[in-house]
């Protein structure tokens, strides 16, 4: 039988904010949630508005998070979790305010700005004893449970070859310069971070791979480059991967690809087998076999592991697609605080701002092989 909801506050993600929204319509998909309280912005009316927006009282919309992490602390009704959905350099800060007051954090990503912040974060998170969670929504979905699943149980035998793309077409051109905010601070090193394209996508692409087949790089080399004249962070990345166990694996994530919108893929190669999924056709898996039939496997159907058919939301041939993905999370996220049998992906974001370090350094490096903390 469900307990009662989860008490969170939400910091950043007011008005006109994509991900922010994107969080909250997850929480109520997954039923498992109760947001109460806010910091949506620095900016009082901003803030305040969005608050009403969102039917959270007015003596829990706050203009300040470190206030907002003190004053909720100090309630016998205060939040349990927060979550952050700020620019990256921010992530940090918030993280630590709340951590220290005994709240959970379930974070955007990336983690932090560099992996010595993530470092940090796990370990206040361990000295209190409190969940931080990344939100990588596309391990979440079914099919790419599926694959894992798959993959672990050595239906592809030994892994040889792993290619993974994630482009996007929307900074072609330089929309920082007309004030566009996203744009604006995502090509900001300040507030960005030291990576722009790998840092935004990349390193979605990159955990998508860790997740998916359970491997790890050894050996890393990458090459960045910034494509829009003027811009200071890599708006494309190609990075290439070797693995303790043999095999190779190629990552491309672009922002200036014209004509992707939003294009994940993952094709993963085993001497016996492969599988392909691509986030455009979510509910469905393409697995092949040597000297055999490539077969299409589809959503919450008998063929499907039986914990990824089970946590599916609806039946088979009613498509789950983004919003469905990022409720399972948040799912798995309910059950981690509940203190039920689900592992936080806090150490999967470590390596990610390890990966993201490990490609600058080649990158400077005149694209060079180096190593990567396994």
């Amino acid at each position: 039988m469900q307990s009662r909801k989860i008490r969170v506050g939400m910091v950043g993600g007011g008005q006109g904010a994509f991900i922010g929204n994107v969080h909250r319509i997850a929480m109520r998909i997954s039923d498992q949630f109760d947001l109460c309280a806010a910091c949506f912005s620095s900016d009082p009316a901003r803030a305040d508005a969005s608050a009403r927006e969102q039917g959270i009282a007015a003596q829990r919309s706050y203009h300040d998070y470190a206030q907002m992490a003190q004053l909720e602390a100090a309630r016998d009704d205060g939040i349990e979790a927060v979550i952050v959905v700020t620019p990256n350099h921010l992530h940090f800060p918030i993280a630590c305010a709340f951590l220290e007051l005994g709240m959970h954090v379930i974070c955007d990503k990336p983690l932090s700005l560099d992996s010595a912040q993530a470092e940090h974060l796990i370990a206040l998170s361990q000295r209190y004893g409190k969940q931080l969670w990344v939100t990588y929504n596309y391990t979440a979905y079914p099919m790419v449970r599926e694959a894992r699943a798959r993959i672990l149980r050595g239906d592809l035998g030994k892994i040889r070859s792993i290619q993974v793309e994630y482009s996007q077409d929307w900074l072609a051109t330089a929309l920082e310069r007309d004030g566009q905010k996203q744009a604006s601070w995502r090509t900001d090193p300040k507030r960005a971070g030291a990576a722009g394209c790998l840092g935004d996508i990349g390193v979605h692409a990159f955990n998508l791979l860790q997740y998916m087949t359970g491997l790890v790089p050894d050996r890393i080399a990458a090459n960045l480059h910034s494509f829009v004249e003027g811009r200071v962070l890599d708006d494309h990345a190609q990075i290439w991967m070797r693995f303790a166990q043999g095999a190779r694996a190629n990552l491309l994530c672009s922002q200036i690809a014209v004509g992707k919108e939003n294009y994940l893929r993952i094709q993963v190669f085993g001497e016996g087998g492969a599988l392909d999924w691509c986030q455009e056709s979510p509910n469905h898996l393409m697995f092949s076999q040597l000297n055999g039939d490539t077969q299409r496997c589809s959503r919450a159907r008998h063929h499907s592991d039986p914990a990824v058919q089970a946590s599916c939301l609806i039946p088979a041939g009613h498509p789950e697609g983004y919003l469905e993905a990022f409720a399972l999370l948040y799912r798995d996220i309910a059950a981690a605080l509940r203190h039920e049998n689900v592992a936080s992906n806090a150490h999967a974001a470590l390596r990610d701002m390890q990966f993201i370090e490990a490609c600058l350094t080649s990158q400077k490096a005149d694209n060079a092989w180096v190593d990567f903390p396994v």
